[in-house]
This record gives C-alpha cells, structure tokens and sequence, in this order.
C-alpha cells in the first residue's frame, strides 16, 4: 500500500511504500476511493514542520521545559538523541478517507466486506480503522460530497456545544471549509449566520448559502457589523473556526455578544482572555473537542465500547451519521468547496498548492490504482546478502524503544538486519528503510518461516510477548524479547514449558530479556566492588517514574501489565543480579486510596529477601518531581554505601579507592547488553542472562502485581 507522511524535522511531504495493514480486533480494512485534504489543520502542520527548530520550540513551549527538566536528569547528549529522534518520526497526514470495506475484524457485525463508508483514516490506499471511527455512507450520496463528512462533524460538535434554537444569531468567525460547513448547517437549524473573514472569494461563497459577511480587510468593523446584524442586541453565540495567533477572534466575540451569550472555539486562536469582556457579561466560553464525545477516549474509540444512546446521544460515530443524513437531503453542498482534484499518483503537487495558495479550500485525492497491488503483506527495502553463520535479526515491532534503542544497537553491535513485521505496516517501512532492513512487513509467519533469519527480537505491545516468544522458540530461532517475558503466571510457565521441550530437543536456542541495567558500566563497577565483601547486602532502588494517564496502555492490566511488571522488573532483577542470591521472600504494597482519589499500583514498595541474608527494597513512585533523579541506586554494606543516579553519576562512601564514577551520556547498558546477546549467539554460548534469573524475576514481577492488587 502506499500513504503519505510528513518529516517533523524537514517538513517534507512523501509517500511511502509500506506493507499492508493488518486488520486488526474492532476494526475495518478499508480500499480507500477518495481522501480530502484539510487546508487548515494539514497547512499547519506542514508549516510547523518547515519551521526552525528555534521557531519549533518557540511554538511549543510547554515542550521546552520537558526537555530542559530532561537535561537536568539525564544529561545534555542523551536529551539531544531524543529530541531528535522524535523529530524524525514521521507523521501520517490526512483523516478524511472514503472507500470501501475489504475486510473486517474479529468482533465486527455491524460492517460487511462491500460498503462504502467514511471514516477518520490518512490519506492512504488502504486503511485500518476502528468501527466507532467511521460509518456507513448512504447510497444517494457521492464519494466525493462524502469526504466531507469528518470536517463536517467537527463543525457540527461546536454547533451542538452552542445549542442554537430557531431564530438565534450566530456569528461563525473564519470562513475555512469547516467554516463554510458550519454556516451551512446553522442555516439549516434555522440560525440567522455572519460570516467573518479576510477573504472575499469564501465570503461569497458563505453569501449564496444565505449567510450576512462581514470583511475586515475592507475596513468592516466585526464588532460593529455584528451588531447590526442582530438588530442592535448582540448575537447570542460565536463560534470561532479561525486558525491565528491572534487574540482578536475572542477578544471581538466576547463584546459582539449579548448579555449571557455563548462563545465556541473550534479553531486554533490566541487565548490572552479580557476577564472585563467575559465578566460583565456573564458570557459562556467553551472548546469544541475535534468530532464530538468519545474522541480521544480508549475505550470508545480502541476497544469499541460504545457510550449508551440514551445518555450520550451525539457520539463522533452518531455526528458523523447525522452528517451523512444531511447530506442525503440536499441540506449540505460541498461541490463549492472543492478547488482542485488530484490523482494520488500527483500528491506532492496537491500539496506544493496547499502550502503556496492560501485561498485553496477543498483538494481531493483520487485514488484509482488496483485494489489487489494494494494488497502486498511485505515490501523490499533493500537487496542484501547474508553469512547465515553470524547473527540474522528480524524484529516483531517498531515502537518508540525499538526504533530509538534496540534497531541501532542490534545495528552496531553486527547484527545483519533481514525482517521488520508490524501490525500497521506503516512503522515497519519507516524504521526499516532507515535502518537498513531488506524486508517490512505484516506477516509474522514470513520470518518464523525464514531460513536466514536465526535471531528475532519481540519488541511489541507485552501482553503479545510471550506468544510471540513462544512462536519463536518452537520455530528453533534465538530470541530476544523486550522486557517483561509474560503478564501471567500461566504464560510465565508456558514459555518455559516450550523452552525447555526444545532445550530436550537439542534445540541451541537462547533465549534472552532485555534487562540492560545490569550491563551498564555502572552496574559493572559496582558489581567488581561488591565482589571484595562477603557478606549480605541492603539495596534500596528508587524508580521515580513519573505520572502517565491512567488509561495508557502500560496501565491496562490486559495489555501492558501495569507499571510494575512492565518496568519495576528491570529493578528485581538489577537487584537480584548485585545480590548474586536467589530471591526467597517478597512483600509488596501500593500507596492506599484517599477521598477523591483513586491511586494507581505505580506508587508502590516491594522488599524482597534473598538466600544470602540480602534485603532490599524497590520504590517505585509515579508520584515525584521530574527534576529529581529519574533511578537512584542504593548499596549499604560492612559500612559502605554506593549510591548511583540515573546511570550517569555513582558516588562512593567509604570505600577504600573509590569515590565516584561519572559519564557525559547516561548509559542504562542497552548497547552492551545487545553485544553480549549476540557474542554469545555468534559463539555458540549460553544467553548472558541465565534462564532461572529470566524466570525468577517475571515470577516476582508477577506476584508483587497480583499482591498490590488484591490487598
């Protein structure tokens, strides 16, 4: 298939090649017909992308503190690697997409393969979409009015804030497309309408749907006109569908309403408020959230769990029908709003036009070539040889940790790269071009099956790790698997199960977790220093991780495990491997509940004891100040203490010798804990890690979540 994308960092507009998506749990598979460009929201978003970084960070402000708490804690050089990282993740544009379903996922009845529906997609041949993101097109309306439909819906939600009553005055500020479909539907909710904006081309176009205009570049005063047009009184509601940096759309509504009257913002504009303008009024001030309820809601949109009718009547799934409804009656025209139609083949000209031709309205994505050539599950990259004898390494996913850490380390530690699968495809051609991968694709089986391939990464959402992992080890392949192992006690068992039948088998297998900690350079001095005492040791580690929403997906317990398997392993296991013990008791607690309050398990103490008398405790808090350290280690022993923060700085009190190590860059040891994985798959050793460790520490991991949960 093929979409267009956007580089951050060079604002650059491209399209790539990709696998084809797989159509995943409560979505559609869509063959895309037509796709309209959003003048507003894409020019700015090429705009941003073309700017500076001087002038990207002046637009972000928000981002410029993160970064510079990050420098603080991390250091300068690892702060630079993921801004620019970031910047160079391309983004998919487009969410107007029209076409037809190809197929549809497990759970889907509402759908069938054959209709024609729109849908929040990008501009791409093929898409996959959740079902409470599209809906059914009705058959007397074209593709083509059609695409339309998801802008639409964004002006109809701030319609539905305003709550208009036959009769009102209304003025609608900006006359954009979702301008122009805003006025259009007020008209047809027996709203009186003013149009305001700078250019006269769309106020015509407002004019002949009905509307009053208003032109400030011909000297028109907004305030003034927008009381003339309401005989005097002041209009009850505006609703702001204007993209500025200006604060003058806020600033003139609040003085052109009446008494009481209601301001919508559904654009992007300057938001310094005249308390006097808002307070003498008693004016309402609210902002209109993209398509309506269930936007950017997990659970609505991800997992198709529909609000109930009767008490969310206007879902974005249900404005988008309605939308489609106007439609069928003639109640909406988009035939004027059309500029330019564009072959897909002929992108980039359609958006060289968006970016130098501000009055472009509508431009239309045609999308004509053969749905089956669509199709391809894997794409090539590359034409590359391989010496089979040395390490072959496909990757299972491409997510942030993968593309940032593990693809480059895998890279410069030797490994030959043959096979990147994702789910999107997308992600999977993006992140092996630029590695030097010869093969995306979506098909798992492509490189279970692969003879070349003898080493796979698992680098995918954890609740698929250890499936994956099993797969992997039944297909005789040397795998390792992005921390945690398993979610469960009966996939802990399972995989072990599998591992150990191929191990009777005479299976050479290794099978390795990315617990990198104990492979930083840190890490490796504290261990040499501890190596000189015999006798237990105290640990305390602190993670202060940091607040994430409580519905991220680390937090589902179904699909990320929570915090605590997911990421307070990597502290078990540090422990356990400082401790050189096995683990033989543990306790865990979260923080409890207060009124008003629910706490997630991330603020959490687990202790543990190990066979050699050792004790220690894991911290793990979502609850502390960024500029504190991110990881703080903690050794006391025959009255000594080591104390190491966020990999970069480690201190020594009393020890004969040694007094600190300090490094420019954070290591966390992911580099040298790929390069052992792969010496010991190129010479034949045993995994780095031993396999008891690997099943110890998910083992606790496991039981200190279950613990904090049924406290």
């Amino acid at each position: 298939m093929k979409q267009v994308m956007q580089d951050l960092s060079t604002g650059e507009t491209y399209v790539i090649d990709a696998p084809v998506p797989n159509v995943t749990k409560g979505c559609v598979l869509i063959d895309t017909s037509i796709s309209l460009i959003s003048a507003g929201t894409e020019r700015m978003l090429v705009d941003f992308g073309k700017a500076s970084l001087l002038d990207k960070a002046r637009q972000q402000p928000d981002k410029v503190k993160m970064v510079i708490d990050k420098i603080k804690t991390d250091g300068l050089l690892t702060t630079i690697d993921a801004v620019k990282s970031k910047l160079a993740q391309p983004i998919p544009l487009g969410y107007c997409n029209v076409g037809v379903i190809s197929e549809v996922g497990h759970g889907v009845e509402y759908y069938k393969p054959g209709e024609r529906v729109v849908s929040n997609g990008p501009h791409a041949d093929v898409v996959n979409v959740p079902v409470n993101l599209s809906a059914r097109i009705p058959d007397n309306v074209d593709d083509e009015t059609a695409s339309f439909t998801v802008l639409a819906s964004i002006g109809l939600q701030g319609i539905r804030l305003a709550k208009p009553e036959l009769g009102e005055y209304f003025v609608v500020t900006g006359a954009g497309l979702i301008g122009l479909l805003t006025i259009q539907m007020l008209i047809a909710n027996g709203c009186h309408v003013l149009a305001i904006d700078f250019d006269k081309d769309k106020l015509d176009i407002a004019k002949s749907y009905g509307a009053s205009t208003c032109n400030p570049a011909d000297g028109e005063d907004p305030v003034s006109a927008a009381y003339a047009f309401s005989l005097g009184n002041g209009v009850d509601s505006v609703i702001i569908t204007a993209s500025t940096k200006s604060n003058d759309p806020v600033s003139q509504a609040a003085r052109m309403c009446r008494k009481r009257g209601r301001i919508i913002l559904v654009g992007v504009v300057g938001l310094e408020l005249n308390r006097t303008e808002f307070y003498e009024k008693e004016l309402s001030f609210q902002v209109s959230c993209s398509y309506g309820p269930g936007r950017y809601d997990i659970e609505y949109e991800n997992k198709g769990h529909d609000y109930p009718y009767g008490y969310v009547r206007w879902t974005e799934q249900r404005n988008f029908e309605a939308v489609l409804g106007m439609m069928a009656k003639g109640k909406i025209d988009v035939k004027s709003l059309v500029s330019h139609r564009y072959s897909f083949d002929n992108v980039k000209e359609a958006y060289e036009k968006l970016a130098n031709d501000k009055k472009t309205l509508g431009l239309l994505l045609q999308y004509t070539s053969d749905k089956k050539t669509r199709h391809n599950t894997t794409v090539r990259l590359s034409e590359a040889a391989y010496d089979t004898n040395k390490p072959v390494v496909s990757f299972i996913g491409a997510g942030n940790y993968a593309s940032r850490i593990l693809i480059p380390a895998f890279k410069e530690a030797g490994g030959q790269l043959r096979t990147i699968v994702t789910s999107g495809g997308v992600s999977s051609a993006v992140n092996g071009k630029k590695a030097g991968f010869a093969k995306a694709s979506t098909d798992v089986d492509s490189i279970l099956s692969d003879s070349d391939t003898n080493v796979i990464v698992v680098a995918t959402r954890h609740n698929t790790h250890a499936s994956y992992v099993i797969e992997a080890l039944r297909a005789k392949k040397n795998v390792f698997v992005e921390k945690p192992l398993a979610l469960t006690m009966d996939e802990l068992d399972d995989v072990f199960k599998v591992y150990n039948e191929a191990k009777n088998e005479g299976s050479q297998s290794r099978l390795m977790v990315g617990y990198n900690r104990r492979f930083s350079p840190h890490i490796k001095k504290i261990k040499s220093l501890l190596s000189s005492v015999n006798e237990p040791k105290t640990f305390i580690m602190t993670m202060n991780a940091g607040e994430i929403p409580k519905n991220h997906w680390t937090q589902d317990k179904e699909i990320g495990g929570g915090r605590i398997i997911g990421e307070a392993c990597h502290l078990i296991d540090l422990m356990k491997y400082l401790a050189d013990a096995d683990i033989n008791s543990m306790h865990a607690t979260s923080m409890g509940n207060s009124p008003g309050v629910e706490v997630t398990e991330d603020k959490a103490v687990i202790t543990l004891g190990f066979t050699d008398g050792s004790i220690g405790a894991v911290h793990y808090f979502a609850n502390g100040a960024q500029s504190f350290p991110k990881e703080r280690i903690e050794v006391f022993v025959s009255g000594r203490v080591l104390q190491l923060d966020n990999f970069r700085k480690l201190h020594g009190f009393g020890w004969p010798g040694f007094k600190k190590m300090h490094l420019y860059q954070q290591d966390k040891g992911q580099k040298n804990c790929v390069v052992s994985f792969l010496d010991a798959v190129n010479e034949g050793k045993p995994s780095p890690i031993d396999p008891e460790d690997l099943y110890q520490v998910a083992k606790f991991s496991i039981l200190a979540a279950e613990m904090i949960r049924g406290k």
